[in-house]
């Protein structure tokens, strides 16, 4: 049996009816503008959101898809209060952060939103959301905690000193408590942020 070949999905194609228009408004998102080729109903450009390895290519009149179709394109954050209101401050008009009612984990029906972070605050279940010039939506998602299976479990990365900086405060959290358990200061903490933050991200038992 040969082994199975890697396909890393790269890019989004995301219709538009106007390409500058568009362009404009994924600047202002401060996403990373990759390239812009061809010219008139040809041009395409291709946009990168910050820590991610997919990128966007906006055109007009691609196959089918009529500008607006593209629904519910997930942007992962670690942190959606502040990358919610780092949204609003570029001048993007998002929705309030919000959870599922019932709940669990549905961001599709909107009549199932219930506003605010999810109350225990649970990875994959707080969302907030914005639409590109022609209502392209996008959602963001809050995971922090990788569910098994998830993730690469031979490598742990970080996409952005950002994401990087809210694992450690996240242990920092976690290990205030692991001393207030033990009643003792903990001189190998470094080694149990790095046991933590590695367990976080492959969805495994955190230390206890």
């Amino acid at each position: 049996m040969g082994t199975q070949a890697d396909m890393k999905l790269e890019v989004v194609v995301v219709p538009v009816s106007d390409v500058e228009r568009a362009a404009q408004f994924y600047r202002k998102l401060g996403w990373r503008q990759d390239g812009d080729i061809g010219k008139g109903d040809e041009r395409r450009l291709q946009f990168t959101p910050p820590g991610s390895q997919c990128s966007v290519i906006i055109r007009k009149g691609v196959g089918p898809a009529a500008p607006g179709t593209t629904q519910f394109l997930h942007l992962v954050v670690s942190d959606i209060v502040a990358a919610r209101e780092e949204l609003v401050r570029k001048g993007i008009d998002a929705s309030e952060v919000f959870h599922d009612v019932a709940g669990g984990f549905n961001r599709f029906d909107r009549n199932a939103r219930a506003s605010g972070p999810d109350p225990q605050r649970r990875s994959y279940a707080s969302f907030a959301s914005f639409n590109d010039p022609d209502g392209n939506g996008f959602v963001l998602q809050e995971i922090t905690t990788r569910l098994p299976g998830r993730i690469d479990s031979s490598s742990t990365t970080y996409a952005s000193v950002d994401d990087l900086s809210k694992a450690m405060q996240r242990a920092s959290k976690a290990h205030g408590e692991h001393e207030k358990r033990i009643g003792a200061a903990d001189p190998n903490w470094p080694d149990w942020y790095a046991a933590y933050m590695v367990a976080e991200q492959n969805g495994k038992p955190l230390p206890e």
